[in-house]
């Protein structure tokens, strides 16, 4: 095996542990969203374990990388990544959404070290990550911001203004992420705003687009790398997923939108995981 499928392989091993850990974390809160989180978790792998510039004991370091999930619902598959690269104890993810927890049900930075925004009004994050980006281009950075953002969540106004004024401003270190899983809140994302012609739409707003299968890991990895080397102007990577990933059963059902499976369904979602090892 040679260096490419052996870093493949190991992101695809953490992607599956990062899913599992999620289950357990939304199921013992008894409440969360599962789906968009197994949907993110490929990509939220490749990014915290082979790409995001980052010191976990140093969360606050001038020169990282910035992260801004601006689908903050689904912060738990983050808060795993977090806790397995030592940003906190890995005993801290059962607090997920208990009172006082620093680990909310969406992200908080003045709650919790290494969390760069605090996000969940839909539609605001993508506008926080082009601020840092400008901030980080007025004094000559080297660090880049990215930001994950999610289908249903582009139907939002304020991310096209966003979209407008970045590639106006050549903010070649932003990389955006949207996580197409194709379902939202209450349906199929197709019949209740459809985004489609979605790449087209982000090319004709200035971006560089990269199109891809977001379950992919080797896909994965070489947008993150083209992103990376695209310049005068933001690169945005369309990362074509199905919601509630890796739990057959929850797979594209809106029914997963926002809830915890109970303690059947979640020994059932583990096991089907823990099956793909």
């Amino acid at each position: 095996m040679g260096q490419r499928e052996e870093r493949i392989r190991r992101l695809e091993g953490i992607a599956r542990e990062l899913r599992i850990t999620d289950i357990e974390m939304i199921s013992e809160a008894g409440s969360g969203h599962p789906g968009g989180t197994l949907s993110a978790a490929d990509v939220v792998a490749a990014l915290f374990f082979d790409t995001l510039r980052l010191k976990p004991d140093q969360p606050a370091w001038p020169d990282r990388d910035r992260f801004v999930l601006s689908k903050g619902h689904c912060i738990p598959i983050v808060y795993a990544a977090m806790a397995k690269l030592g940003f906190f104890d890995a005993d801290l993810l059962k607090t997920l959404r208990k009172l006082g927890s620093p680990l909310q049900g969406h992200p908080d930075r003045t709650r919790l070290s290494g969390i760069e925004a605090s996000t969940g009004s839909l539609g605001q994050g993508l506008s926080i990550a082009v601020g840092m980006a400008l901030a980080g281009t007025i004094d000559g950075a080297a660090w880049r911001v990215y930001c994950m953002l999610g289908d249903g969540e582009v139907q939002a106004g304020q991310v096209w203004e966003a979209a407008m004024f970045a590639p106006r401003h050549g903010l070649d270190n932003l990389i955006a992420i949207l996580d197409n899983n194709q379902v939202q809140q209450t349906g199929k994302v197709t019949d209740i705003l459809d985004i489609a012609p979605i790449a087209e739409k982000w090319a004709a707003f200035g971006w560089h687009v990269i199109d891809i299968d977001g379950h992919d890991m080797g896909q994965i990895l070489d947008a993150l790398a083209e992103a990376q080397h695209v310049s005068g102007r933001p690169a945005m990577i369309v990362s074509r997923t199905r919601k509630g990933k890796g739990v057959s059963w929850m797979e594209l059902d809106p029914a997963w939108h926002g809830k915890a499976p109970n303690a059947e369904e979640t020994e059932r979602a583990l096991a089907e995981l823990r099956g793909g090892a």
